[in-house]
């Protein structure tokens, strides 16, 4: 199965703003930028089934796209930055920061979660999306999930997945 990952397009908050599982608005750019993803989806092939994250970022763009009534699941959404949401990073003076930013893998962050623990409900979602009859599906989510997936398909390192995080309104392609 095919499995065409869509990051939801650009946010309406200051840059280095935590905003994790937030519902936070897009910005004006929007139409344009979903124009753009539009096309690039359209020209992937037909679409069996879309999913989205319940968040109103990712479920706006599968509207436009065509998918007003992609599936939603919590599954897909974005990294949980518990007591960090709505921060920016250079304002949280938690003591817990610098041991997330030496291993934001493993270690969660101050009442939400780490990479592995999105990586795991991501991988949990994938795994259940196996046992479904379609060629092609597509995922309307976040940047976190999008770097889980490619981590899920072999095509980079936990390590290095955030080198491989795609732009905003952007699309990763992996196979299941």
């Amino acid at each position: 199965m095919e499995v065409i990952l869509i990051r939801h397009t650009a946010v309406d908050v200051p840059t280095g703003t935590c905003y994790g599982q937030t519902d936070v608005p897009l910005k004006s750019s929007f139409e344009a930028e979903a124009t753009r993803t539009r096309a690039e989806l359209d020209a992937c092939g037909p679409i069996d089934h879309a999913y989205t994250s319940p968040l109103s970022r990712c479920t706006r763009l599968a509207a436009f796209c065509g998918y007003a009534d992609a599936e939603r699941d919590p599954r897909i959404l974005e990294l949980n930055f518990g007591e960090w949401e709505m921060m920016l990073f250079d304002d949280i003076t938690d003591p817990h920061l610098e041991a997330w930013y030496k291993d934001h893998i493993h270690t969660p962050v101050t009442g939400g979660e780490s990479f592995i623990q999105q990586y795991q409900r991501v991988s949990n979602f994938l795994d259940e999306l196996k046992t479904k009859p379609w060629n092609r599906v597509a995922v309307f989510a976040h940047g976190g999930v999008l770097v889980s997936a490619q981590v899920y398909a072999g095509l980079v390192t936990a390590e290095e997945a955030f080198s491989s995080l795609p732009p905003f309104g952007g699309l990763v392609r992996i196979r299941i």
